[in-house]
């Protein structure tokens, strides 16, 4: 039943829903969209098939400004005016008496998701392949040339020292809440810090851009981005960096993702894709090879304490339903380790 749905007080949110959200017809069913492992995410519907998405954070404690889906609502109205196909925010609850924790309502956008290489059944001519992935670096490449003064953040246009900030962040996230200690992790941080590149360019980055965070249209362009808990102002070459971790091709021995999507025929290489956002940032952004090398190492060593902090969440049963044992997440959080460690001695 709708009263038990995890994560949601099925009475005071409907009632909420109804003071806040434009044309609802009762009743309203929440249901918890599996695939994320971070803040959780529901698909709302009601009586007269209208669609909304409900995000809100893991269960249990949260820690600093870790899981805000009050920030991530002001980032979504942000990034709404850089041309970038996002959702609308069409409500935000800051009250966590309704809920137990603040939570936003944004629109439901239509577009595939592609979550595994099966997914690419509907599109199965090489160019519609080719051109969902040149979409998504066309997206990218314009959420970094945005202008940051009209949407609210033009004092942060100078600012450096991003790739820094990033280590201690997740370093400390990992360190002050953890259930074991993985030594790659703390070795590929110490070689990271002394090898950081200069940063050239303060862009909106979205933090965890890859192919499963957008949707899909039957043009083979990208409708929507979603996810943006993690988007701030900084290195633009970071979300290239984790983009192409999560870019899986064949014959990879380790990958970001369990069932990796873009292990399928007819898609570009990450030497192509590199080339291609490096042409959509031309007179933006120089990218220099080695440059790229290191955003891949930091991006494996970040997407690895990421995957540890959701074992130990899990661990605690704060996550909800989900589709995978904690077990499952330990081992992946120790070969991503690895894999950052192994990437991280081998830069120039």
């Amino acid at each position: 039943m709708d009263a038990e749905t995890v994560g949601i007080a099925y009475d005071a949110v409907t009632e909420w829903f109804h003071a806040h959200v434009r044309g609802v017809v009762a009743p309203v069913r929440f249901t918890q969209i599996a695939g994320g492992r971070s803040n959780l995410t529901y698909e709302v519907t009601d009586s007269a098939s209208g669609r909304w998405v409900l995000r809100r954070p893991p269960l249990g404690v949260r820690e600093g400004n870790a899981h805000n889906v009050v920030r991530e609502a002001d980032v979504l109205k942000k990034v709404a005016g850089t041309g970038v196909p996002a959702p609308a925010v069409l409500g935000v609850c800051d009250d966590e008496r309704v809920n137990g924790a603040p939570f936003f309502v944004m629109e439901h956008l239509e577009g595939a998701i592609l979550r595994g290489p099966a997914d690419f059944g509907q599109f199965t001519d090489p160019a519609h392949r080719s051109r969902i992935a040149y979409s998504l670096i066309e997206v990218m490449a314009t959420l970094h040339r945005a202008d940051l003064a009209p949407i609210g953040w033009g004092a942060r246009t100078e600012q450096r020292g991003f790739i820094e900030r990033q280590l201690a962040r997740w370093s400390q996230n990992w360190v002050c809440d953890r259930v074991r200690v993985l030594p790659d992790i703390e070795h590929t941080r110490d070689i990271l810090l002394r090898k950081v590149p200069v940063q050239h360019r303060a862009s909106v980055v979205h933090g965890d851009f890859r192919l499963d965070n957008c949707l899909i249209g039957p043009d083979c362009t990208v409708t929507g981005v979603l996810d943006w808990e993690l988007t701030t102002v900084g290195d633009p070459l970071a979300d290239l960096g984790q983009f192409l971790v999560y870019w899986a091709q064949p014959g990879d021995e380790v990958t970001a993702l369990e069932n990796p999507p873009t292990l399928t025929t007819g898609l570009p290489s990450r030497a192509e894709l590199v080339r291609g956002y490096r042409d959509a940032m031309r007179g933006t952004l120089d990218v220099a090879e080695a440059d790229v090398d290191f955003y891949v190492a930091f991006s494996w060593w970040k997407t690895a304490c990421i995957v540890e902090n959701v074992y130990t969440r899990m661990s605690r049963g704060s996550m909800g339903r989900t589709d995978r044992s904690p077990e499952s997440f330990a081992a992946q959080a120790e070969r991503l380790a690895a894999q950052a460690w192994a990437c991280a001695q081998q830069l120039r």
